[in-house]
């Protein structure tokens, strides 16, 4: 391995580490709970979901770095990805909310793992599938 390819591997790497973060904090913006807050507190519904969330961004991320050849493209297919999983996740609430009264966010703010397990595979499944379109 030459230095320019370990520049390159850092520069990646660095890159969707951050990537990762802002979309992270971006995804809290849209929880109807503070996650920092209720991991600190040791909620872990919260902590399971927001980990299944996380992972499935880097899931995301990792094949979209597979499939490009620039580093731009493989954030910005990662954005999109990510903009999708949210609209995703939206739908499938408020689906879930009218057809069986079950209200995810607020079961996941109490600590009920059920609540969270369903909803963090909705970023999941989501992944997934939009992993194999890459």
């Amino acid at each position: 391995m030459t230095l320019q390819e370990v520049v390159g591997m850092l520069v990646w790497t660095g890159a969707g580490a951050v990537l990762l973060i802002v979309l992270m904090t971006v995804d809290s913006m849209f929880t109807r709970y503070k996650d920092m807050e209720e991991i600190k507190k040791g909620n872990v519904a919260v902590t399971t979901r927001f980990v299944m969330k996380l992972l499935a961004q880097a899931y995301i991320l990792s094949q979209s770095i597979a499939t490009s050849n620039h580093l731009g493209e493989a954030l910005l297919v990662s954005v999109i990805s990510f903009v999708i999983l949210l609209v995703l996740e939206t739908l499938l609430e408020l689906v879930f909310r009218s057809m069986f009264s079950l209200h995810l966010d607020k079961g996941t703010k109490e600590g009920k793992i059920a609540h969270a397990l369903l909803a963090g595979s909705f970023h999941v499944a989501g992944a997934l599938i939009i992993g194999a379109c890459l």
